[in-house]
């Protein structure tokens, strides 16, 4: 058994890029493909037992990839979407029924719905269907948000909030139960096991493995050394629950349905 299958993975961030279905250049860019194959093909080498396919701004408001990719990859894996705020309950239901779990708003590289829908955003599809919001945002933007964020009933940022400014606020937001991913290290400015453990230290529960496959416009893709830091950093104990445990809860994804 390699070291990357000692642990459980759900991965909480990729992406699933497949041309079948309608991509948007975002600022003049195009990712090339992730396929569902390419995707499974690329980590094959870990214990992978579920995950969340992220819409990126080159999807937009696009469902039909987010579909095929759930049906396709099945049990164990959800979705988080970006919808209009105009979007209907019954729609929100379907999605629902089919596998998506959250809302995200991208502040970084748009394609979503503007922030000034998130509170309202927020509170209905958590309260028609148990939804979180994720949001892809540079933790110098949190101080403006903070009061919005932290009333928010459930909500989690990406990327370990890119920066090292403002990364304060992101420490207090996590003590208020706010999620953060474990992801994109090659797009930070900061030392990462360092922000590993203050965030451990501050919420246990608070940190989301993902390996953001395929790293769209990241300095660095992402690399299984990545992986093999969590563990090294946090040790077996808190590094299972940042693998698995942490987001298959947040998700709402049962914890035998791939096992």
């Amino acid at each position: 058994m390699g070291l990357l299958s000692v642990f459980p993975l759900f991965d909480s961030h990729f992406h699933i890029i497949d041309r079948r279905f309608p991509l948007t250049p975002n600022n003049g860019y195009l990712p090339e493909d992730l396929t569902c194959s390419d995707y499974l093909s690329q980590v094959s080498g870990y214990d992978l037992r579920g995950g969340a396919i992220v819409s990126g701004s080159f999807q937009v408001f696009d469902q039909s990839y987010l579909l095929d990719a759930l049906e396709t990859l099945g049990p164990g894996f959800v979705g988080v979407t970006q919808l209009p705020a105009t979007v209907t309950d019954d729609e929100v239901l379907a999605l629902d029924l089919a596998g998506v779990r959250a809302v995200r708003f991208n502040l970084k590289r748009g394609g979503s719905e503007d922030v000034r829908h998130l509170d309202a955003m927020a509170h209905r599809v958590h309260e028609l269907v148990g939804w979180h919001v994720e949001l892809y945002v540079d933790s110098r933007e949190l101080d403006s948000l903070f009061v919005t964020l932290a009333a928010l009933p459930a909500v989690s940022i990406d990327h370990l909030g890119l920066a090292k400014e403002g990364f304060g606020t992101l420490l207090k937001l996590a003590e208020r139960g706010v999620r953060v991913k474990a992801t994109g290290f090659g797009r930070v400015d900061f030392d990462v096991p360092t922000a590993l453990k203050q965030l451990h230290v501050a919420n246990p529960q608070a940190l989301m493995f993902g390996t953001d496959l395929p790293s769209t416009r990241a300095p660095r893709p992402y690399a299984d050394n990545d992986f093999l830091l969590v563990a090294d950093v946090l040790g077996d104990e808190a590094a299972r629950a940042v693998f698995y445990d942490n987001a298959a809860e947040f998700y709402r994804v049962s914890q035998t349905c791939c096992q």
